[in-house]
């Protein structure tokens, strides 16, 4: 009866020691699991780094997330002013057949600061996204009621067309972290098709411009045309948050290409955020 009664005890201490076993085993595969679950959040929820900047499709040394080559900067800003003002009354060629058969733009609506809706071309729509939010629907107003309607009209002798020449980009001037400051002389030229009237218009600006975060498309094979567009104007990792007039020493005449700093800047409603 007592070696029994040993036998049971000993059984019991066996089942308790494997019970305890088996549940420590448990509770840190559990732990295990919970902390790989915070890394993988943590790493879902990190803004992914500038890995490589391009300059003409050639890398570049610039690691850090805030800083920009100046050559990229000054890139950016004439690849996004000279689309925003591409007023050629077609679209974008998507296909081999609409480079030589371009498709005629309809226009996008946009609210204008007036009243009503004006239309703005869809190049310049898009280009508007390498615009800061905040500063983008206000731009967009003033580009669409400069935006003569004429562009989209389908009678040959009505059309006019529009381009921003840029005669120079000066080099970034560092303002702040991750910020620069970019002079910009330019000329709008607007063309009537049928008698080759021209309407030029100085366009010297002050760009401020800012380093961003970029995020590619989380849905690339369902995503549309525009947003493809979109995501690639972002993909530059800047954006324009303000817009000045550009004050000159001597306007297109200053040999040294100086900009003046002019303390007593006139500041207009235009284009100004």
């Amino acid at each position: 009866m007592v070696r029994l009664l040993e036998k049971r005890q000993r059984t019991g201490s066996i089942l308790t020691i494997f019970a305890i076993a088996t549940f420590s085993l448990h509770l840190s595969a559990l732990f295990v699991l919970i902390f790989q679950g915070i890394n993988i959040r943590q790493l879902s929820l990190r803004k992914p780094p500038n890995f490589v900047q391009l300059i003409d499709g050639k890398p570049t040394d610039v690691t850090d997330d805030l800083e920009r080559e100046p050559e990229a900067i000054r890139q950016f800003v004439s690849k996004t002013m000279t689309s925003m003002f591409n007023w050629s009354g077609k679209l974008p060629p998507q296909s081999i057949e609409e480079v030589t058969q371009p498709q005629a733009d309809a226009g996008i609506s946009i609210q204008s600061s007036r009243g009503g809706n004006q239309k703005v071309s869809t190049t310049s729509w898009i280009a508007s996204f390498a615009l800061s939010e905040d500063f983008r629907k206000g731009f967009l107003s003033q580009i669409a009621e400069m935006t003569p309607p004429e562009i989209f009209a389908n009678n040959p002798r009505q059309v006019i067309s529009g381009q921003l020449v840029i005669k120079r980009v000066y080099p970034p001037e560092k303002i702040g972290l991750g910020k620069w400051r970019v002079g910009m002389i330019a000329e709008l030229i607007q063309k009537k098709q049928a008698d080759n009237r021209t309407i030029v218009t100085r366009f010297n600006k002050d760009l401020l411009v800012r380093a961003v975060d970029s995020f590619p498309s989380p849905q690339v094979d369902n995503t549309t045309v525009l947003q493809k567009a979109i995501y690639s104007v972002r993909a530059d990792k800047l954006e324009i948050y303000e817009i000045r007039n550009l004050c000159l020493i001597d306007e297109y005449n200053n040999q040294n290409g100086d900009i003046n700093v002019c303390g007593n800047r006139q500041r207009t409603d235009s284009f100004i955020k």
